[in-house]
């Protein structure tokens, strides 16, 4: 049912898709909400950071009389005081605003930044979490939060059958510490071992240095021939990609629910992740995936023997089913009923 009042957003985030390359998920929300008959507007689109906090500011005074609701994508790195400006803004000007918390490491920021977390989760209109992982932390310091998933738009996603496993690896994020790509490099060096003919694809932006020590490391264990570095490919063309591919790596050392993962899982990749941030409540282990302790080459190679060996040949089909509940249909409502 459509809405009948065109009810008014303004979204605040990173829209920086014509940099990167990636639909964000401010992107794709926005879009779903428009079909709802919402009137979203975005900011903001300025590279320097500077600059957009203070395109993101100008957006909320411009819009302090037409909109309904403010939308405020939150972070835990520098971007969390993007959050924490324009949600001040918003409480200045008396609109109701709603922090989606994204960043996986969150729940430290509540712990070391406890009066300015409170300034601005203690006073918003609803807090929306895209993991269990997020609420519980949340709600732990006494702030309200509702889960509602990231949304997968499901019929976009070919689940592809892998009758034979070979050792191909993909990893798909951006190449930045926290996110740890150089054990990508490691979890390699060690299978090939066993499986001399292993292989590794590593796609995202180059973000930090850890891009060179990636490149340092492959130099340094010879494995130019089998490894991969595609830097930002569109998702439909990493999408494509994946097909070559048998089992995908998520190495990171923080983490919330990363889309990529959930995007893997719906188009059929076996998945061997850390079990940091939020990934333990995305993620059952040895169901629907396989969870290793961060920093643990040796036991991320174990995992991937064991799918190698067809000992979870399941594993796939119910990563599958699970992310088909991240669809719009099955989450639509939630948002819907929010912003009535």
């Amino acid at each position: 049912m459509m809405m009948k009042n065109r009810k008014k957003i303004l979204y605040i985030g990173n829209n920086l898709t014509k940099k990167t390359k990636y639909n964000t998920t401010l992107i794709l929300l926005s879009n779903l909400l428009q079909k709802e008959s919402f009137q979203v507007i975005i900011s903001s689109d300025k590279i320097n950071k500077s600059y957009r906090l203070v395109d993101m500011s100008y957006a909320v005074f411009k819009c302090r009389k037409k909109v309904d609701y403010i939308l405020i994508d939150t972070y835990s790195t520098s971007n969390f005081y993007y959050a924490l400006i324009t949600s001040q803004l918003a409480r200045i000007f008396k609109i109701k605003y709603i922090p989606i918390l994204h960043g996986g490491n969150l729940p430290e920021r509540l712990k070391s930044n406890t009066l300015l977390s409170s300034l601005i989760f203690k006073n918003s209109y609803k807090n929306i979490a895209p993991s269990n992982y997020l609420k519980e932390a949340f709600e732990g310091y006494g702030y309200k939060t509702e889960f509602i998933p990231n949304i997968l738009e499901i019929e976009n996603y070919n689940y592809k059958i892998r009758k034979i496993i070979k050792p191909r690896l993909l990893w798909v994020r951006a190449f930045k510490e926290i996110y740890n790509p150089t054990m990508a490099i490691r979890v390699l060096k060690l299978l090939k071992k066993k499986y001399p003919d292993a292989t590794l694809c590593m796609v995202g932006p180059f973000v930090d240095d850890t891009y060179e020590q990636t490149k340092k490391l492959i130099n340094k264990f010879n494995l130019q021939d089998s490894v991969e570095l595609t830097g930002v490919l569109l998702k439909e063309q990493w999408h494509k990609r994946s097909e070559e591919f048998d089992i995908f790596i998520n190495t990171t050392n923080f983490d919330n629910t990363p889309v990529s993962v959930m995007e893997v899982m719906a188009l059929g990749l076996p998945v061997v992740s850390t079990n940091v941030g939020g990934l333990p409540f995305l993620i059952k282990d040895k169901f629907d995936g396989l969870l290793v302790p961060p920093l643990s080459p040796q036991l991320m190679v174990a995992s991937i023997i064991n799918i190698l060996n067809a000992e979870h040949p399941n594993i796939s089909l119910n990563a599958r089913k699970k992310v088909e509940q991240f669809s719009w249909e099955n989450n639509r409502e939630k948002w819907l009923k929010i912003l009535k």
